[in-house]
């Protein structure tokens, strides 16, 4: 019996780029914002079948953290009429944006947060305004050598995140970067075209005091260049073990690394793009279209048990070193680089934690879009949570996204607990977070399926 295509496509973009002097997430650091490299969005794809209305929403932002989450996804829901399983709000990872938060005394900051509230509940209205009826289609293509694995054994045994190029110590990396770039067109009447792009890595390129989206804003830009009447929207993959440094590059590509100055990560941002881009380009005539007959959505919120401290713990150093951040003396913290960001964000941990709560609620998410399938998980997951969750039976196309619906910090595989390495040792989870996600991912998918 043939099947009856009844799916719509909506798409809206707004701005968001910040005041100057705000404080940009991330490092562990003050970075107070004073310049804008390229402009932050949101950027919104609606869906529809015409009794079910949905909304993906994708921030230029490094994350929002559950409490702030929250209140957001509420007002978008409420404004729009839409229950709340339906808004499916992602921030792509940008290490150059300004931290989003609703529990602040910073007053650029307070404004912020109410100036993306209305502007993600504008967008959202914006794209559903601009349903049109559209045919899907999909395909997937390898984009190698652009993400590497950051994690490493070391000649002594130890793991460290982010070693330092050609360091003499690394014995090897710990994992396998997946290379997969899903692609998903609609083809609308009277509209431009949309292409959505999932592909997993850090976007922690350009760094500084400039605000930027990094690659994936550069991404969308690339893409719309590359293919008439198109609107890009992108989507991170699992990227917790993954960056872009080769940490054995060749004199090409070292270049960047060495040189001196804001422009050499800026500049590398770009290449990703236009890498990505080239990937997108190849796959996007050669998609397979989808009869899509509707649309769903589920959200599940589970209980999940926190990573407190153990007896073996130390928590007066550990109060010591906290301190010590705290009080912006991250100077006078052990160890260099990546090792002293490690010992600071455990540190961090075991106080935040020092007296529960003993679980934290975390929000699984899983929209349907025919026989493709979107799951967010609301962190930082392991490039091998994406990788099972796409071998579940059944669907064309699985996407999975990270820092969706909430920014709960890193989900290392059980592993990397026994591995160690700043993600595991920072992490607010116990040991099998990966595994249960893996698992709550596959029961929505499995309960979404037509």
């Amino acid at each position: 019996m043939l099947q009856t295509n009844v799916l719509q496509a909506g798409f809206a973009r707004v701005n968001v780029t910040p005041m100057m002097g705000i404080n940009i997430r991330g490092y562990y650091i003050t970075r107070l914002a004073e310049a804008v490299l390229d402009e932050l969005e949101i950027n919104a794809l609606a869906v529809s079948d015409g009794n079910t209305k949905i909304v993906l929403l994708s921030l230029d932002s490094c994350g929002i953290s559950r409490k702030t989450l929250l209140p957001i996804r509420e007002h978008v829901a409420k404004v729009n009429d839409l229950p709340t399983e339906a808004v499916y709000i992602h921030t792509t990872h940008t290490h150059t944006g300004p931290n989003l938060e609703i529990n602040t005394e910073d007053q650029l900051e307070k404004e912020y947060y109410q100036f993306v509230l209305r502007r993600m509940a504008d967008v959202a209205g914006f794209a559903l305004k601009d349903l049109k009826p559209a045919k899907m289609g999909y395909g997937i293509g390898q984009a190698p050598k652009i993400g590497f694995i950051r994690r490493f054994r070391m000649k002594d045994g130890s793991t460290q995140t982010n070693p330092g190029i050609n360091n003499p110590d690394i014995a090897g990396p710990i994992g396998e970067v997946d290379e997969r770039v899903n692609v998903l067109r609609f083809d609308r009447e009277c509209g431009d075209h949309l292409v959505l792009v999932n592909y997993g890595n850090h976007p922690d390129v350009i760094g500084g005091n400039k605000i930027s989206a990094d690659w994936p804003g550069f991404l969308r830009k690339e893409v719309e260049k590359g293919i008439d009447n198109c609107k890009c929207i992108f989507f991170n993959g699992c990227q917790g073990d993954i960056n872009h440094i080769n940490v054995h590059p060749t004199l090409s590509k070292e270049d960047w690394m060495s040189a001196s100055g804001e422009g050499a990560g800026y500049e590398h941002s770009k290449y990703m793009a236009r890498a990505l881009a080239g990937t997108v380009l190849q796959v996007y005539d050669k998609t397979k279209y989808l009869p899509v007959t509707s649309v769903r959505c589920k959200l599940r919120t589970i209980q999940i048990p926190t990573n407190m401290p153990t007896p073996e713990d130390d928590m007066a150093e550990a109060h010591r070193i906290d301190e010590l951040y705290l009080a912006g003396k991250i100077h006078e913290v052990p160890g260099e680089a990546m090792m002293k960001v490690t010992i600071m964000a455990e540190a961090h941990r075991l106080v935040e934690l020092e007296h529960g709560p003993a679980y934290y609620d975390m929000d699984i998410s899983a929209i349907a879009i025919g026989n493709i399938v979107f799951i967010g998980m609301p962190g930082e997951g392991f490039t091998g949570i994406g990788v099972e969750l796409k071998k579940a039976p059944g669907w064309d196309l699985i996407l999975p996204t990270v820092l969706t619906n909430g920014s709960q910090g890193y989900f290392p595989m059980q592993d990397a607990y026994d591995e160690g390495g700043y993600e595991a040792k920072t992490s607010r989870f116990k040991p099998g977070i990966a595994e249960i996600i893996i698992e709550e991912g596959k029961k929505l998918m499995a309960e979404l399926a037509e």
